[in-house]
């Protein structure tokens, strides 16, 4: 299977797909003892349930942030299982207009869940909505224009809203405050993705061993998205295989088919890496020079490639642009000194 440019057709990329969404569906865990990971989150997110249900209130307002592809979704889908109410799913870029907002929460019923995924790309006039909704439970809208206009005020069931954002130092400060619960997702260590792993194949009736779990766990790009994603193209290699099941050599063969190194990079992280240790001296090179040499996009850099790279120590932001470590050298058997 050849990678491609386009981000979309990247299989390790944390974006979600429509082919991810059917899968998602299938393989999501409905209540805390089924989640895997995230173990302080789950642990705090539990107590509050637990304690909003002896009260008899609604949970209070939720914000969970952290990369994508590590179960934001998921977990406001569980809270609401665990509340026992239902659950309205949006998103920040849906919600256009504040009439838009409105409408939902409207048409929310008593203690119901409003779950906003990208709550971050929220345009500004609908948060000014929020705020009351979330403090006061109330909406306050203007009728008329002019000198004739007036406000009035409309009374909203209590509810909880569930805002899921990759980048949580994006919203307003007001919309923040008003959270009364704020978990940080954490990226999966490979014996939770192996767990999950295991869990998937078994739902999916893929026969898989222990070292070959391990393996897909480990260029898994700690997260669960890429992780299953990964399972599900390794299966079609061990359909054609003798016994058909998947085992660390067959993993091993069928991702590096799929130019999936053992670090989790595919061919755009390699390509990227390559061109600023061979190109550029190892850096710094300034963002909008690499963007231009790869032939990709500032904000695809920044948003898509870099994150993970930064996070398993390959390539760093300076002042002065973006620079390649030693680690990254050692994992193409580069000297360092070579520079």
């Amino acid at each position: 299977m050849a990678i491609t440019d386009s981000n979309e057709e990247r299989i390790v990329s944390t974006g979600e797909t429509n082919a991810d969404t059917e899968i998602e569906y299938t393989l999501r865990p409905k209540i805390l003892s089924e989640y895997i990971g995230q173990t302080k989150a789950k642990e705090n997110l539990k107590v509050f349930i637990e304690a909003a249900k002896m009260r008899g209130e609604p949970l209070d307002h939720v914000l969970l942030y952290g990369p994508p592809g590590l179960g934001k979704t998921t977990l406001a889908g569980i809270i609401a299982n665990e509340m026992g109410v239902n659950i309205r799913i949006t998103s920040g870029p849906a919600i256009e207009k504040p009439g838009d907002l409105a409408a939902l929460l409207t048409n929310l019923s008593q203690d119901d869940i409003l779950f906003v995924d990208e709550i971050h790309r929220m345009s500004r006039s609908v948060e000014e909505i929020l705020y009351p909704a979330m403090e006061d439970y109330a909406l306050d809208i203007i009728i008329g224009k002019g000198p004739s206009a007036r406000s009035i005020r409309l009374d909203l069931p209590k509810f909880t809203l569930i805002g899921a954002t990759t980048k949580a130092g994006a919203l307003a400060a007001p919309l923040r405050d008003r959270f009364g619960v704020i978990s940080r997702l954490e990226m999966y260590k490979p014996n939770e993705l192996k767990t999950i792993i295991k869990r998937s194949a078994s739902i999916l009736n893929i026969d898989i061993d222990d070292e070959g779990a391990s393996e897909i766990a480990r260029r898994s790009r700690g997260t669960p998205r890429i992780a299953n994603r990964l399972l599900k193209r390794v299966r079609d290699f061990a359909q054609l295989s003798q016994d058909g099941v998947i085992s660390k050599e067959l993993a091993d063969h069928a991702l590096n088919k799929m130019e999936i190194d053992d670090h989790g990079l595919d061919a755009i992280d390699k390509r990227m890496l390559l061109t600023v240790i061979n190109q550029y001296g190892g850096g710094p090179v300034g963002v909008e020079t690499l963007a231009a040499t790869i032939g990709e996009e500032t904000d695809t850099i920044e948003d898509v490639y870099e994150p993970y790279l930064m996070q398993i120590g390959f390539i760093n932001r300076t002042p002065r642009g973006r620079v390649v470590t030693p680690s990254a050298y050692e994992h193409f058997g580069i000297p360092f000194g070579d520079r």
